[in-house]
Parts: structure tokens; C-alpha cells; sequence
């Protein structure tokens, strides 16, 4: 009887040969995990610089004191956007027309109000970062 020659499968991830006693052995890729971390941690430098940047108009505006601390409360690429100002909790729990009259789009709740209009741009933009698909 002939034995039949199987393919090797290979993906990004490793590969599975197929040696001369139809055994199946698992070779993994040692570049996979670093390529991915890398394409992680681009992806979350990405959505921590897209919540910033698009909650900016949200923000509410006197002085810009509290956005400027948003720039330093934030590390780009930890997976947090925090805004340190002793005020920021306060300004973003409670309705208060100083910082909204610099704009109509400012006010409390600004990442909330952010996230309804642009968070899946920034999911998408994550995903093709990553080389993913959005579903």
C-alpha cells in the first residue's frame, strides 16, 4: 500500500508536520507572540490617543486646565485616559454651564457622550491595526 503524503498546515502561528510515522508534530512560530504584542500595544496606543483627542470638543472649557490634564494624567498605551484636575470628577458628574458655553458639545459625561458618536471608528481603527475584522 502507498502511504498517502499529507501537507504540512502552516499559519502565522506555528505549523503542524506530518512525519514518516503519521505523527503529527506542533512547531510554533517564536516570532508570533512578539508580532502580536506589537500590534497590541500599537492598537492600544491608538485608542488612547483617539479617546483623548475626541473627547477634547466634549470637555468642558474655562481656563483648559482640564484637558491639559487629561494630556498628563494619561499614559498613552496603558489602556486608561484619566483627567487628574482635583475638579474633573466634579466637573464630569454635574451639569454646570461654565465650560459649556466655549461649545455646544461640552459638558459632563464627555467620554459617555464621546464613546455614542465615535467609539466604533475607534473600535475600527483598533481592528485594522490589529488586522482584524470589525463584526
Amino acid at each position: 500500500m502507498n502511504k498517502i503524503k499529507r501537507p504540512d498546515v502552516k499559519n502565522p502561528r506555528g505549523s503542524i508536520i506530518i512525519n514518516g510515522n503519521n505523527k503529527a508534530e506542533i512547531v510554533w512560530n517564536p516570532d508570533f507572540a512578539k508580532s502580536v504584542n506589537k500590534k497590541f500595544s500599537r492598537a492600544q496606543m491608538f485608542v488612547d490617543s483617539e479617546v483623548y483627542r475626541r473627547c477634547e470638543p466634549y470637555t468642558p472649557m474655562l481656563t483648559g486646565m482640564l484637558k491639559l490634564s487629561g494630556e498628563l494624567g494619561t499614559v498613552f498605551g496603558q489602556g486608561y485616559v484619566e483627567w487628574i484636575a482635583p475638579y474633573a470628577v466634579y466637573q464630569y458628574y454635574m451639569p454646570n454651564k461654565i465650560g459649556s458655553e466655549r461649545g455646544p458639545l461640552r459638558g459632563p459625561f464627555w467620554f459617555e457622550r464621546m464613546k455614542e458618536v465615535h467609539g466604533d471608528a475607534i473600535i475600527q481603527g483598533a481592528a485594522i491595526i490589529i488586522g482584524g475584522e470589525v463584526t
